[in-house]
């Protein structure tokens, strides 16, 4: 690895240091390559260039106190910004959304935000992290097995072994496959179906995520997060 090689990649220093090897890997040199053909073949993909590691910039390693992981990004203009969940301020929220703040506002009162922009909880350390970073417009799922759920694996896996106490909120099978990789004897792994529409009514309202999440920063001696935005 050359010094030239190391500074084009552009990341938050503490996820730079921990990662930059396996950016530099073959896995992560095809799936560039992916990305850059699907740019050029005229293809609109989500979120934008700049945004892709927005999750890590927003949240560093050793801030992280809870990883909210989602599946993909959303696939409508103007949704998605690298944040699992989130929207820019403005923006509608997306199904899924609302329905996270109908459980929040369920769980603990919290009345609905009239924004979706969830970075105020990423800056309390909420690491809100898709399992994969990309995604073609309007299609669901269509950059999953290109080599991101290995990049992801890695977060995971580095969060588990450097890490204590963390909570991880997986909502989803897809979500659910990456709790292999957590020892649940050092951190809390809470499972819920997903938010969607689709799935919301199985047992994702009544799973009382949120305070269950504080309930167990609170008992291993870690501040609470506020769910309130805005």
């Amino acid at each position: 690895m050359s010094a030239a090689e190391a500074e084009r990649i552009r990341l938050e220093a503490s996820w730079k240091s921990r990662l930059l090897d396996y950016m530099l890997s073959p896995a992560m040199h095809a799936l560039r390559l992916f990305l850059i053909a699907e740019r050029a073949s005229g293809r609109t993909l989500y979120p934008p260039w700049a945004q892709i590691f927005a999750a890590l910039d927003a949240t560093p390693f050793e801030q992280v106190k809870v990883v909210l992981l989602g599946q993909d990004p959303y696939i409508g203009p103007g949704q998605a910004h690298g944040l699992s969940f989130s929207v820019p301020p403005g923006t509608p929220h997306p199904p899924s959304l609302r329905n996270m703040f109908k459980e929040l506002e369920q769980d603990l009162a919290i009345a609905v935000p009239e924004t979706g922009y969830l970075v105020p909880w990423a800056k309390q350390g909420v690491l809100l992290l898709n399992s994969v970073l990309t995604v073609q417009a309007g299609a669901s799922g269509s950059h999953q097995g290109r080599g991101w759920e290995g990049f992801t694996d890695q977060i995971v896996d580095l969060l588990n072994r450097e890490r204590e106490q963390l909570v991880f909120l997986l909502w989803g099978s897809y979500a659910q496959t990456k709790g292999r990789l957590i020892d649940r004897t050092r951190h809390c792994i809470l499972r819920a179906p997903h938010p969607s529409p689709l799935s919301a009514n199985r047992g994702f309202f009544g799973c009382r995520h949120f305070s269950k999440c504080n309930s167990y920063l609170a008992m291993t001696g870690q501040t609470p997060i506020d769910w309130r935005i805005g």
